[in-house]
């Protein structure tokens, strides 16, 4: 008979698995040095999570926030791009940081055709862009084409929190984070 899955066991693994990730990276991951970091064994790793795929995309769901909440009652476009420059610079605090090199790493590898990572990236893009569609939507007519605006400012901002991690130049990154999104919730509105 299986030994039962100890979830609290489990939700530590899958914070420490982020928190090695985001240390070592995701390239030539080796289920036998995360094991060592994690105090455990391969054999558990396996045992709790079926693959190490299945355990990463695991471990990047804990980190995922509730998108939907994230935008729900925001009244303005001043205060949608309040919460977008704030939320911008979160993602590279000392709290997040670990996080958004992972998520970018496994955007990254799921752009590999037949990467495992593929569905996983693709409904983490799909998601936010939703969001943030409707959140735009509920502009209308203040915004002209509130999909696309959402995916210019979403892969955008995806592309320069890339370019402040790989440069570590906050300052001009900053700059244009800022630039890019009010530029796009000015231009896009009518």
């Amino acid at each position: 008979m299986p030994r039962p899955l100890d979830h609290a066991r489990r939700a530590e693994l899958l914070s420490g698995v982020i928190g090695y990730l985001g240390e070592y990276g995701l390239t030539e991951l080796s289920l036998r040095p995360l094991a060592d970091y994690l105090g455990t064994s391969s054999r558990m790793l396996i045992h709790y999570f079926g693959s190490k795929e299945q355990m990463l995309i695991a471990a990047l769901e804990t980190q995922r926030p509730d998108i939907a909440g994230m935008f729900a009652g925001i009244p303005d476009l001043a205060t949608l791009r309040t919460v977008m420059t704030e939320s911008f610079c979160v993602n590279t605090t000392a709290d997040w940081i670990s996080s958004t090199r992972v998520l970018l790493q496994v955007l990254g590898v799921a752009s590999i055709p037949g990467s495992p990572f593929r569905g996983y990236a693709q409904d983490a893009v799909h998601v936010l862009v939703e969001a943030l569609t409707t959140t735009l939507s509920r502009f209308h007519p203040t915004v002209a084409d509130p999909e696309s605006t959402a995916t210019v400012l979403i892969s955008g901002i995806r592309g320069l929190l890339q370019d402040r991690l790989v440069t570590g130049d906050y300052e001009r990154v900053d700059r244009a984070a800022r630039l890019l999104i009010e530029r796009m919730l000015t231009a896009g509105a009518k």
